[in-house]
């Protein structure tokens, strides 16, 4: 039987190394980056729960609200949830996403994620590399 290579780790604060938990006992915080409006984050996974590589971040993005434009140097995979919205390119072109598609966002890629519901929010899975958070 082949071992997992990361067996050798242990979560903090846990006997076992599995987490299950769910969006209702992850609190909500405000984005407060620049460029952010309306826009809650919750951190279900992260190196704070013993991940060795990789942390989910479940962004709420409020009816008209956005995420910055912005880049970074890793790439992000992106699940969307609930709701609908347009994915804005490096050329500012708006591209449209609903509930069950995914996103690549390749390092350096700029982008922005919108909200295009009036009254329903959209909601997102964000993995990126456990350094993020």
């Amino acid at each position: 039987m082949a071992s997992f290579p990361y067996n050798h780790l242990k979560a903090p604060d846990r006997e076992d190394n599995m987490k299950i938990t769910g969006l209702d006992k992850i609190e909500k915080v405000k984005m407060t980056m620049e460029g952010a409006k309306d826009v809650l984050k919750q951190v279900p996974l992260s190196k704070n729960d013993g991940a060795p590589n990789f942390s989910f971040r479940v962004f709420t993005i409020l009816p008209g609200g956005h995420t910055p434009y912005h880049t970074h140097s890793v790439e992000h995979m992106n699940y969307i949830i609930e709701g609908e919205g347009m994915v804005v390119d490096e050329a500012g072109g708006e591209r449209p996403v609903k509930k069950g598609e995914f996103v690549l966002v390749l390092p350096d890629e700029k982008h922005q994620y919108k909200n295009a519901s009036a009254k329903n929010p959209m909601v997102m899975i964000c993995a990126v590399p456990k350094e993020y958070e």
